[in-house]
């Protein structure tokens, strides 16, 4: 993220807002973040994109737009985890949808989505 003259302590605050924003659901505001400059597959110190916690919260609208605004659906945090799969792992069904449409890797990361929608009795929402 560009600077744009904060200092480091107001940088990582952005990006500390940024990220409630996303696991909150709290679409419009997130995406005028985004809009103003704050890198839309930004991580925070675990790894995770604005996509993997709107994903991980089910929050299918905030997944949308993170999309649409550019998002990467297949980086994985720093445990190898995919928004797909972290989907699946909620049981958020209409997430993994927004994701599948997307080309969202069914087959990167530990587990893989598809093994995570075994695991969890799930394969029917890969199935094409």
């Amino acid at each position: 993220m560009s600077s744009g003259g904060l200092t480091p302590e107001q940088t990582e605050r952005v990006v500390a807002i940024a990220m409630d924003l996303a696991r909150e659901g709290r679409t419009g505001q997130l995406a005028e973040f985004v809009r103003h400059g704050l890198p839309v597959d930004m991580r925070d110190p675990a790894g995770n994109t604005l996509l993997m916690l709107a994903a991980y919260h089910a929050h299918a609208d905030t997944v949308g737009t993170l999309l649409r605004l550019g998002a990467d659906p297949d980086l994985r945090n720093d445990r190898d985890q995919s928004p797909i799969a972290g989907a699946l792992f909620k049981g958020a069904d209409d997430v993994v949808a927004v994701l599948r449409r997307a080309g969202a890797d069914l087959d990167s990361g530990t587990p893989t989505a598809r093994a995570a929608a075994a695991m969890f009795g799930r394969d029917h929402l890969l199935a094409s």
